[in-house]
């Protein structure tokens, strides 16, 4: 028996690796095209009123393709839609360098669109890794996924120089660099997930939740939609997750501009940002640790009451120091909510319910960075950063409002979760 655990903790660890990896691989491509979208946008449109519709796009394709890929998920298995989100995404890289090419700002925000689907796997990546070990270990695996995406927040920009040099080298317009290599990168992703993530993990994730944990062996994956979302673990998750990106992304779009009009350079605006990246990811694997150690829902209420801190100090922060503090603890606020709520919504879930659910899940979280980065620019134009940070705030305290109301009507069969 030792033996057989041994070779199944093997197992796990070659394909958190493996996700861990190919995730990396995915945040670096994207970011390094990201990071050009809004001046290819602006250039191709020539209007810089659109340079921000190629984002809306691929918004809308993570949004509209996380509910289809999370059902394909339960029915086809993990693998094949990992690939398939991959592969689908260098096809819209390559889309991304005919555009740059062809000066087609059309083509550009099918691009997006494209490369949008594949975020909308990617997003499920975090709960996939985290099936294939015991609900013990599947905090700190979320964690370790979604720090994943420091590896993109580092090397995404690092990655723009030299790939434009070399579009030019090739005769390609040195702004094709970071679409032409992440095709490359996005394969390489494919083919990894391909031969590295066996056997399937929603096979693995049956054998560890049989019975689903918590609850009793009671058919399960008859559940419908209604049903599931009626459940108050499942609501806390998602509405942690929600708001977390709901604020965050209110006070997160808005920042650059704030710092505009109170004339900071470039390099200082850089340097905010990066502190509120640190925030999102740096901690990733830590947080994982320390809802093992304490449970998800008093991470998510450390979360709600960073979240409140942070949203009153990018209200009134004086200085460049205050201000990066404040942009730190958004994103250390927002790890603490969708990671201990990303735990939380795994442990809620049947393997058998989990695709299509964390796809809806996945998907509301992408409508709310929609609606709050569609939102920010009337709200700051009517009251500037403390009516930012008044919206931010408020959002925060109606969210700790109702999770206080959902933990008191928890069932008794949901007790014993974290």
């Amino acid at each position: 028996m030792h033996r057989q655990d041994n070779r199944q903790a093997a197992v796990s660890r070659r394909i958190t690796n493996t996700i861990f990896l190919s995730e990396s691989i995915f945040s670096a491509a994207f970011i390094a095209t990201v990071t050009l979208l809004s001046v290819n946008a602006a250039l191709l449109s020539g209007a810089d009123t659109l340079a921000g519709l190629p984002t809306t796009m691929g918004l809308i394709g993570r949004a509209a393709l996380a509910v289809p890929m999370g059902w394909l998920m339960d029915r086809a298995g993990r693998r094949v839609v990992m690939v398939l989100g991959y592969s689908i995404g260098a096809l819209g890289m390559a889309t991304g360098a005919w555009a740059v090419q062809s000066f087609s700002f059309v083509l550009l925000c099918v691009s997006s669109l494209i490369v949008g689907v594949n975020s909308a796997t990617s997003q499920q990546a975090r709960f996939i890794a985290a099936e294939v070990w015991p609900s013990g270990r599947r905090a700190r695996v979320i964690g370790f996924i979604v720090f994943a995406g420091t590896i993109g927040a580092i090397g995404g920009p690092l990655l723009v120089s030299p790939t434009s040099a070399l579009a030019t080298t090739l005769g390609f317009e040195e702004n094709a660099g970071p679409y032409l290599v992440g095709v490359g990168l996005l394969t390489l992703a494919a083919l990894l997930v391909a031969a590295l993530v066996r056997p399937d993990p929603l096979r693995i994730g049956r054998q560890y939740d049989t019975p689903a944990q918590g609850r009793a062996e009671s058919s399960p994956a008859t559940r419908v939609v209604r049903e599931i979302f009626a459940d108050h673990t499942v609501q806390l998750a998602v509405a942690s997750m929600v708001v977390g990106q709901l604020v965050m992304t209110l006070i997160m779009v808005i920042t650059p501009v704030h710092m505009l009009h109170e004339h900071h350079t470039n390099g200082e605006i850089s340097f905010v940002f990066m502190a509120h990246t640190l925030g999102m990811f740096g901690f990733a694997f830590l947080t994982g640790w320390l809802i093992g150690l304490l449970g998800a829902r008093p991470m998510i209420a450390f979360g709600a009451v960073v979240l409140v801190i942070s949203s009153i100090m990018a209200a009134l922060a004086a200085n460049l120091i205050a201000l990066t503090v404040a942009l730190f603890l958004l994103g250390l606020g927002w790890n603490f909510c969708f990671v201990a709520g990303s735990s939380l919504l795994t442990g809620a879930l049947h393997p058998t319910e989990r695709g299509r659910i964390q796809g809806a899940n996945d998907a509301l979280v992408a409508l709310a960075s929609g609606a709050g980065s569609l939102s920010t620019g009337a709200i700051f134009a009517s009251g500037g950063m403390i009516a930012v940070g008044a919206v931010g705030l408020g959002l925060t305290l109606a969210f700790v409002a109702l999770a206080a109301w959902l933990n008191q009507r928890r069932t008794p069969a949901t007790l014993g979760m974290s």
